[in-house]
């Protein structure tokens, strides 16, 4: 049968196809909405480095190519006073870097309480624990060690036993936990192996500040000195000493102390009140993905992602499964946070009498 199809009838479908294209394409597109409805621009504030930001935009720009990133670098103290100063009127889409399990609630009337669906992929000692930060990576306590000088005292260092001997007094550096993320996260970890407030924690920290303990104000000191030959080992951070590795230090190891190891989970937050948060909330999706998490992890080479999903390999950082863990009962440090550093400075102050 062969239907006749007048100039009205063509007309009214021309009209009809005009109206559900944008509908077909992904949505109404209004002024700056692309595809998907993300908005074409977004503002990141972020306490990272200049290569996890490159590598980070390299990858979310391959799924949102006509999206416009700006950043906005600053340090964690900086980029959170910024969105507090902006409630009223927020400039900035998401965070992304400095914001740390171990803040609680501090931040909760500056983002948006929201997770992404990948969070029940995350390790379950790295899943939000405030309802609105996504723990991403991880920052691993590590001990960075200069081994033509651990030779020349003929010890090897393996744990935190080791650092109580006698012929390392006046070579180990730290920075301060009063002031230093890396350092706090430190103490955290000896308070995870061995007792939160327990006489076997305080104990070793009296013997450990008493080996000639040098406290820096620089968290880089821990493993730019070391690597420099100033001091025969530092308390640090994966990140940190692993870049040294990747940049070509060959005077240098890292040690996962034998007793445990744990870590302190960073990430990112939307800000309430986004002017982009549909974009915010896709960039965070990314990160928190195992294909974000695999490229991330292989590209960067030098950070510990939480999905368990994400696979990437790197020759600077040990296997996930090769370390041995330990647990650390966040809430009880978020809790108790000052008084195990009024107790810290106690012993710091007596050591140096």
């Amino acid at each position: 049968m062969r239907v006749k199809t007048t100039g009205f009838v063509i007309l009214a479908a021309v009209l009809m196809l005009l109206i559900l294209q944008p509908l077909m394409a992904g949505g109404v597109k209004e002024a700056g909405v692309v595809e998907g409805g993300i908005g074409k621009r977004l503002v990141l504030y972020s306490s990272m480095t200049e290569n996890d930001l490159t590598n980070l935009l390299k990858g979310f720009k391959a799924l949102y190519p006509e999206v416009e990133v700006e950043v906005v670098n600053g340090s964690a103290g900086e980029l959170t006073a910024r969105i507090n100063a902006e409630q009223h009127r927020p400039q900035g889409d998401l965070m992304w870097g400095g914001l740390s399990n171990s803040d609680g609630m501090m931040y909760s009337e500056i983002f948006e309480h929201w997770l992404t669906e990948y969070e029940e992929q995350i390790y379950p000692d790295y899943r939000s624990n405030n309802g609105f930060y996504s723990l991403d990576h991880l920052s691993t306590i590590v001990f960075c060690v200069n081994t033509e000088l651990e030779a020349e005292l003929g010890i090897e260092i393996k744990g935190y036993k080791d650092l109580l001997d006698p012929r390392l007094k006046g070579k180990i550096v730290m920075p301060d936990p009063n002031s230093s993320s890396s350092a706090w996260n430190n103490v955290c970890n000896m308070m995870a192996v061995f007792g939160n407030d327990s006489p076997e924690v305080w104990d070793f920290i009296t013997r450990f500040l008493n080996n000639g303990v040098a406290i820096s104000t620089s968290s880089s000191v821990a493993f730019k000195s070391v690597h420099s030959g100033e001091y025969v080992v530092g308390l640090t951070y994966e990140d940190g000493a692993s870049t040294l590795l990747k940049s070509g230090a060959t005077n240098i190891r890292m040690v996962y102390p034998e007793e445990g190891a744990s870590a302190s989970a960073f990430g990112c937050a939307v800000i309430k009140g986004a002017p982009n948060e549909a974009g915010a909330k896709a960039m965070i999706n990314y990160l928190m993905s195992p294909e974000g998490q695999s490229q991330l992890g292989t590209a960067l080479g030098t950070l510990r992602f939480t999905n368990s999903k994400a696979k990437y390999e790197t020759p600077y950082l040990p296997a996930t499964e090769d370390i041995k863990w330990v647990s650390r009962d966040i809430d009880w440090l978020i809790k108790n946070k000052r008084m195990v550093l009024d107790k810290w400075n106690e012993i710091f102050t007596n050591v140096k009498r």
